[in-house]
C-alpha cells in the first residue's frame, strides 16, 4: 500500500476549521466525508505523519472505498487536489483554499511544507442563492429541484429542512448521497432519466440506500454500466425476495459460481456470459434446481460429443435429466447404467431379428422325390 504525503503551510498547535467551511460546504456534505476532510485537517499539523488509506480506514472505522469516495467528493468540490502515479493510484493529497461561492476553491502558493491550509481570505462570504446549481448533473450534497428551479442557499436549506419530517429529510439526504455514489461509479453526470430509476429504487421498491449502493457497485464490477441493466437487477432482485447486502452477496456468489462452473466446462476464457447463454444458466440452476456437478457433467458431455461448447445440446441433457427427477451423479451414473442395458438388449434383438430374417430369405429349392427314387433303384 502506497503512503500517502500530507503537505502543510502552515504552522499552528490547532486545527483550524475555516467558517466558510462551517457555512456553506459542511451543511450539504455527507457527515462521513466530513470525518475524512477534518482528519486530514488535523494531521497537516504532524510533520511525521505518514498516511495510507487503510489507515485512514480503521481511524475513521470506514472502508478503503468510502474514504476514496470522500476524496472525489473534496476533489469535485474543489477543497482537495490529489496527486497520482502512473498507476492511477494516490500519492499525495494538497488542500486547497476556498472560494467566495462556497463551491469552488483555488489553491494556494506552496511554502516550505507544501500544503494549502484551506484558510479562506478576510471578509469572505457566501454567493447569493442565485449561484447555487441544481442537483441535476451535480455533486452530492446539493437540494433536488424541479427543471428551472433554483436550488435554496445552504444556510437556508438547512433552515427549511428542520420543518420537514425527520423521516422525509433522511430519505432526502440518502437519495441525495445515492446519486452522488452512483456518479462516482458510472463516471458520468447522471440524465434525468437515471436519477429519477435511482430514486424509484428506494421510493417505490423500498429498496434500502445500502442495497441500492451494493445494486450500482456490483454492476458496474462486472462491466455493466447501463442504466437499463441495473434496473433490470434490481427487478430481480425484488422478485427473488432479496432485502439486504448480505442476501444480494450471497445470490451474486450463487450466480458467480454458476457461470464459473459453465463457463470453465466449456473452456470460454476472458468473458462473461452473452445474454442467451446466462438464460440457460438461470434455467439450470433455478428453474430445473441443478446442482454445479450435476451441470458442469452435462457440460462435460457435450464437449465429449459435439467438440464444442453448445448450452443447445447441454440444455437437451440436462431437461432430460430434469423429466427423469435427477438430482444426484450417481442418479446419472444409474441411469447410464440402465441405458447401456437397454442398449446391449436392442443389439441382441437386433441380431436375432436380422438371423430370422436372413434365414427366411433363404432360397428353397423344389426336388421331383419320384425322379430321385427311380434314378436310385437303377443305378443298383
Amino acid at each position: 500500500m502506497k503512503t500517502l504525503t500530507l503537505k502543510n503551510k502552515f504552522q499552528t498547535n490547532a486545527t483550524l476549521l475555516p467558517n466558510d467551511f462551517i457555512d456553506n460546504y459542511m451543511i450539504d456534505a455527507n457527515g462521513e466525508f466530513v470525518k475524512v476532510y477534518l482528519f486530514l485537517l488535523r494531521h497537516l499539523d504532524d510533520p511525521c505523519s505518514s498516511l495510507t488509506l487503510a489507515t485512514i480506514a480503521d481511524c475513521l472505522n470506514n472502508t478503503e472505498k468510502d474514504i476514496l469516495r470522500a476524496f472525489r467528493y473534496w476533489e469535485k468540490k474543489g477543497l482537495l487536489r490529489a496527486e497520482r502515479d502512473a498507476e492511477g493510484r494516490i500519492t499525495a493529497l494538497e488542500l486547497q483554499k476556498m472560494s467566495l461561492s462556497g463551491r469552488e476553491a483555488s489553491p494556494v502558493v506552496p511554502n516550505n511544507r507544501g500544503i494549502s491550509s484551506g484558510v479562506p481570505a478576510a471578509g469572505q462570504t457566501a454567493m447569493s442563492a442565485e449561484q447555487d446549481t441544481l442537483i441535476s448533473g451535480q455533486a452530492e450534497g446539493e437540494d433536488m429541484h424541479s427543471a428551472g428551479q433554483a436550488a435554496l442557499p445552504a444556510a437556508a436549506a438547512h433552515t427549511a429542512a428542520k420543518a420537514v419530517p425527520i423521516d422525509t429529510f433522511r430519505a432526502q439526504k440518502e437519495i441525495k448521497s445515492l446519486l452522488f455514489i452512483a456518479e462516482q461509479y458510472l463516471g458520468k453526470t447522471l440524465t434525468h432519466t437515471e436519477m429519477e430509476t435511482i430514486t424509484y429504487f428506494y421510493d417505490t421498491l423500498h429498496m434500502s440506500a445500502d442495497l441500492i449502493e451494493y445494486l450500482i457497485e456490483s454492476c458496474v464490477e462486472n462491466g455493466h454500466k447501463s442504466m437499463h441493466y441495473i434496473r433490470k437487477v434490481a427487478f430481480s432482485w425484488v422478485e427473488e425476495g432479496i432485502e439486504t447486502v448480505s442476501q444480494a452477496k450471497e445470490q451474486s456468489a450463487l450466480y458467480n459460481k454458476n457461470c464459473y462452473t459453465v463457463l470453465n466446462a466449456f473452456g470460454i476464457k476472458n468473458r462473461g456470459p452473452a445474454a442467451s447463454e446466462l438464460t440457460y444458466i438461470k434455467k439450470w440452476a433455478e428453474e430445473y434446481a441443478f446442482s454445479p456437478d450435476i451441470i458442469e457433467e452435462a457440460c462435460r458431455r457435450t464437449i465429449a460429443a459435439t467438440h464444442q461448447p453448445s448450452f443447445e445440446y447441454a440444455d437437451s441433457i440436462l431437461t432430460k435429466w430434469h423429466e427423469k427427477n435427477i438430482r444426484h451423479l450417481k442418479e446419472v451414473s444409474a441411469l447410464d447404467e440402465e441405458y447401456q442395458k437397454e442398449r446391449t438388449a436392442g443389439r441382441v434383438s437386433s441380431r436375432t431379428k436380422t438371423a430370422a430374417r436372413n434365414l427366411n430369405n433363404f432360397e428353397r429349392r423344389s426336388y421331383d422325390m419320384e425322379s430321385l427314387e427311380e434314378q436310385l433303384l437303377n443305378s443298383n
